[in-house]
This record gives C-alpha cells, sequence and structure tokens, in this order.
C-alpha cells in the first residue's frame, strides 16, 4: 500500500477557525495532506489566489512536523486529485444544508472517478456556524471576527476591507 494522500479543497477567503480545525484533523488520517485552494472566480473571491495560498501557509505553520502542502488549482476537482496522486478528498460539513450539497457533489465525483473517496468530518461543535461568507460580511459591517480567524487572518481581512472602502470613495 502506497502513501494515503488526501485533499481538502476550498475557497479559503479567508481561512477560518473552521477550517484550521478540518485541517488538523484531516491531517491525522492520511500520509501527506494537500490543501487545494480553488481559484473559483465565480464566489467573487475578496482575496487572490497568491494571496490565499499564503494565508493558508502562513495558518499551517503551527503545525510544523505534518506532512501537509498548499497548492493553488484551476481545473476540475477531480483532475487535480489524480494529478497529486490523492485517495481522498476530504470535505467538512456544518450543517444539513452543507450536505445536501455535498451529496450532490459526491455523486459527481464518483462518476468522474470512482476511485476517489470523499470523506466528511464534521465540524466541530464551537466552529460550526463559521463560514468565510459570513466572517466577511461582519468585517465590512465593523463587527469583531476575532473569534473566528487568527490574529493574522483578522489583520489580513480587516486590512482589505479598509482598502476596499477607500476604494470604493475614491472616484
Amino acid at each position: 500500500m502506497g502513501e494515503r494522500i488526501g485533499l481538502y479543497p476550498g475557497t479559503f477567503d479567508p481561512i477560518t477557525k473552521g477550517h484550521y480545525d478540518i485541517i488538523t484533523r484531516a491531517a491525522k488520517l492520511v500520509d501527506r495532506l494537500v490543501i487545494g485552494v480553488a481559484v473559483n472566480i465565480g464566489k467573487g473571491p475578496m482575496f487572490t489566489p497568491e494571496e490565499r495560498v499564503r494565508m493558508v501557509e502562513g495558518e499551517i505553520k503551527r503545525l510544523n512536523g505534518r506532512n501537509i502542502e498548499v497548492r493553488p488549482f484551476d481545473n476540475l476537482l477531480m483532475h487535480f486529485a489524480i494529478e497529486i496522486g490523492a485517495a481522498f478528498i476530504i470535505r467538512g460539513l456544518r450543517a444539513v444544508s452543507d450536505f445536501e450539497y455535498e451529496f450532490q457533489m459526491v455523486g459527481m465525483n464518483a462518476r468522474l472517478n470512482s476511485e476517489i473517496e470523499t470523506v466528511f468530518l464534521m465540524a466541530s461543535d464551537n466552529h460550526q456556524f463559521i463560514a468565510s461568507r459570513l466572517v466577511k460580511e461582519i468585517a465590512m459591517l465593523g463587527g469583531d471576527i476575532r473569534s473566528f480567524v487568527s490574529p493574522a487572518v483578522a489583520e489580513l481581512l480587516l486590512a482589505r476591507v479598509e482598502a476596499n472602502r477607500h476604494a470604493g470613495t475614491a472616484g
């Protein structure tokens, strides 16, 4: 049996404490974990793919000694999984609404490649409500995001919100 490679894909715009929780737990299940940062222009990300990769890399530094790497991807998830030799796609579930979407994705992905399994990790109870979209909204409306993201990510996000605010008034 070869190296068990897991792929945890996401937009990570920004990476939250919920993402970090899934990363630390997933890293225990596989020999190597690849965090795939999706370009996903359709979601209208606040940060560029390069910024998101650096942000995720900054967060996982705390997991020194673990076999984790961060890579951007802009192709079909299953093509990326094959490219990196992944045996597992790892997904986090927060609520029933996540399950409905993920259930559809598992079916489609299995049709594309039935050799790659999808593994679901339930969000820890103190992270079940955290979504990057909501964290960005709270930040844009001046709320406190410190309990949802690390101090480093909070600083980056608040700086981006402020820059966007100034860019919106210049003109």
